[in-house]
């Protein structure tokens, strides 16, 4: 009887651990299939947001191509509050666009005209040496550093390895854990090589070069219908509300000319910033691309709530989106493809919000 007890306990035993095994199989084989059905669902996903993105990015390049044919006959212009006709190219100013051809639901579209950046391969040295200032304090500015920094952007510009007073050429740039050699000549190859030159990485620490800067065409001054936030803060004469002012008033209307300027800026910031502004527009425009997020939650913080505490319709909440699908294009006809000159598919966005006005208490 013992023996048989025994048997029968070893028996139960044996089937215990089985099941067990039996268990533990099946539900790694069912997560198995599940993370495999979740991964078919997600690469399913992607090919369609891939192909609406591409689709959104080929609108906007047609519509920068409309840009340049004859307006229909019948075509009203479009005209501010006020009763302005509005110059079409200065949408391009980063807003979310309403394109000529219907955009996939889900996709945001926004275009920045280059005119409104701040271009390194035509900036004059005097106009560098402001920049640099602005960034050091200004008034407060120590004189050699400036001329320090001064001194190695021009020799990374200049054609020869002569190196300036207190500047840095090759032999300072070879010396470098990671070394390399100076451009050596005024046509920069990207925005990003600026951070290249010595202490320029630290001069625009935390700031989106790519949004402030561009090489691209000739325009030397900047159209400030256009222009980014990232370009105006680095720009002599403006401060923070000065900028809020101008993005206000030019979703309002146009800046036509220098006396519109005028009626915002004051006089002593105006003789600071009237050499660095024009009205010219360009012919190169970076498109951003992305998935619209959804947004729940309170809509001036942003955080998760059970209820709803103020209007959607009333209050348009922030677009938080940071990375995008980005192309810079050069567009010269209506009947010529845009030629692309770069692609980046995490390209950083410009500082896309509405005017700050209650920030700074704004009124126009």
């Amino acid at each position: 009887m013992r023996n048989l007890s025994k048997q029968t306990g070893s028996v139960i035993i044996i089937v215990l651990w089985t099941t067990v095994l039996l268990t533990v199989l099946v539900t790694a084989m069912a997560g198995k299939v599940r993370l495999s059905a979740q991964t078919a669902a997600h690469n399913r996903d992607a090919s369609q947001d891939w192909a609406q993105l591409m689709a959104a990015v080929n609108f906007a390049e047609m519509e920068l191509m409309l840009e340049r044919m004859p307006a229909p006959i019948d075509q009203q212009p479009q005209e501010s509050a006020e009763g302005e006709i509005l110059t079409p190219g200065y949408r391009y100013d980063g807003e979310a666009l309403e394109l000529n051809y219907a955009l996939p639901e889900n996709m945001v579209v926004r275009i920045y005209d280059h005119a409104g950046k701040i271009n390194l391969n035509r900036i004059p040295r005097r106009n560098m040496q402001l920049l640099i200032e602005k960034l050091l304090g200004g008034e407060d500015a120590e004189p050699e550093e400036v001329q320090d920094l001064l001194a190695a952007w021009t020799d990374w510009t200049d054609l020869n390895d002569l190196e300036g007073l207190n500047g840095a050429e090759k032999d300072y740039y070879l010396e470098l854990d990671q070394a390399y050699v100076p451009r050596n000549n005024p046509e920069l190859d990207t925005v990003e090589e600026i951070l290249h030159v010595r202490g320029f990485a630290e001069l625009f620490d935390g700031i989106n070069v790519d949004a402030a800067f561009t090489i691209y065409g000739n325009t030397r001054t900047v159209n400030l219908n256009v222009a980014t936030r990232e370009a105006m803060r680095l720009l002599p004469g403006l401060d923070d509300e000065l900028i809020e002012t101008i993005i206000a008033f030019r979703e309002l209307e146009d800046i036509s000319n220098r006396a519109e300027i005028a009626e915002i800026v004051p006089f002593e910031n105006l003789q600071e910033l009237t050499q660095w502004v024009g009205t010219n527009t360009s012919n190169i425009y970076s498109i951003f691309v992305y998935p619209k997020q959804e947004f729940s939650g309170n809509v001036l913080t942003g955080q998760q709530s059970d209820f709803q505490e103020l209007d959607v319709d009333e209050v348009e909440p922030e677009d938080r989106v940071r990375q995008a699908y980005m192309e810079i294009v050069e567009v010269l006809s209506g009947n010529a493809l845009p030629r692309i000159y770069k692609v980046d598919p995490y390209g950083m966005l410009p500082d896309t919000a509405k005017a700050r006005v209650e920030e700074y208490g704004i009124e126009l």
